[in-house]
């Protein structure tokens, strides 16, 4: 196919796909390709795509488009592949978002596909001097990509760069593979976690680059089955369980393993985080195992006294039930002395948890001597060598 002469069908059909056309900023002026001018009708009509019967394909050929925030929803009669080759840009700021929290959103798709090698780019930089979050828990900003209701679908080969908050939310998914997925972001740029997933079922994460301000991949309430191997972490804050308990009726999140994965110059390697104080809640069945700390500031964490900003009552013990979690063949570098720390509930400790063959060097230089370790209201199994000794 001659992809130069069908261009102007194509950008029509992405915008009549995501059935917001009245929202597309015309920022030609810029050197930024408005669909309009490609003989796009900003009628809102839905999609036809969605009805056909079989196998159907959506380009974003080559090009730049700045788009306000836009949802591809189903159901469909048939399998969909979303190809993204070019680059596509949120408005600069906070002010023209019509959505303040939410930029691009799957939704309730079935055997969906996302590739094609392009970019979403949040234009993080012209927002974060707004971004208030870390300091207001309640505030308002939008999460780059949002993946809804989507079941057995793939996403592989695409990018995210810059988001304002979140770069990729995961909710309410079934049989999810993100695969080669490359998300950057600077190391200070605030709230900005690569991937999130909150009560899903069977998501995988492979083969992938994580640059964040925050972390890395997160697991929040109702996430099961979750794989995460192969990936490269850093900047950022590690990969993370939680935090949890902090609101009333979470679901339980059960099943992780991470392995051979690679964490550098993050301020955390892998960790388990709950609210002290909390709701009755339950976290079990994780594996972390085969990895790499490079310059790691806390490389193994459980911490169940988790209260950023002193907002919890530290004095009243986590409700948080931990239990069956195994740290296996974990080696590297740590930037902190405490190169492991396990701190559980006093009310509910931590049950089966099994620390083996650990070799983290201290390679920090406010202090002196080997890494330690310092745990409470846990009875680990030791096994293999322990470097630093654990638990003892």
């Amino acid at each position: 196919m001659d992809y130069s002469s069908c261009s102007q069908l194509l950008v029509l059909e992405i915008l009549v796909l995501f059935s917001l056309a009245q929202n597309i900023i015309n920022a030609a002026s810029n050197g930024v390709f408005n669909v309009i001018d490609f003989g796009a009708i900003a009628d809102g009509i839905r999609d036809n795509t969605c009805y056909w019967n079989t196998y159907s394909t959506v380009l974003v050929p080559p090009g730049k488009y700045l788009v306000t925030s836009v949802v591809f929803k189903g159901p469909c009669k048939a399998p969909i592949s979303f190809q993204l080759q070019g680059l596509i840009l949120a408005p600069p700021g906070l002010s023209k978002l019509a959505d303040k929290e939410s930029w691009i959103t799957f939704e309730s798709l079935r055997s969906f596909t996302l590739t094609g090698g392009g970019t979403f780019h949040g234009q993080g930089r012209t927002a974060w001097p707004e971004n208030q979050c870390h300091k207001n828990s309640n505030c308002q900003l939008p999460i780059s990509i949002r993946f809804n209701k989507l079941n057995d679908s793939t996403i592989t080969g695409v990018q995210s760069v810059d988001s304002k908050f979140f770069h990729i939310n995961i909710l309410g998914c079934y049989n999810l593979k993100l695969n080669t997925i490359n998300i950057s972001a600077p190391d200070d740029s605030p709230n900005t976690d690569g991937i999130h997933i909150g009560r899903s079922n069977g998501i995988e994460i492979s083969n992938s680059k994580i640059a964040t301000g925050d972390d890395c991949v997160s697991l929040g309430d109702g996430s099961q089955n979750v794989l995460v191997s192969d990936v490269s972490c850093g900047p950022g804050h590690g990969i993370s369980v939680g935090s949890l308990g902090k609101y009333k009726k979470e679901e339980d999140v059960v099943g992780l393993t991470v392995i051979n994965c690679t964490f550098t110059g993050t301020s955390n390697g892998v960790r388990i985080k709950t609210w002290p104080d909390s709701e009755d809640a339950k976290a079990s069945n994780f594996t972390f195992e085969d990895l790499f700390m490079n310059n790691v500031e806390n490389p193994i964490v459980i911490d169940q006294e988790y209260c950023p900003h002193n907002q919890c009552n530290i004095k009243v013990p986590s409700r948080v039930k931990i239990s069956n979690v195994r740290f296996r063949n974990i080696r590297g570098t740590s930037l902190t002395k405490e190169a492991v720390r396990i701190i559980c509930s006093k009310e509910i400790p931590c049950q089966n948890v099994e620390i083996g063959d650990i070799n983290l060097v201290y390679n920090g230089i406010d202090d002196k001597g080997p890494a330690i370790s310092s745990c409470s209201n846990v009875k680990p199994t030791l096994v293999g060598k322990q470097i630093p000794a654990t638990c003892v």
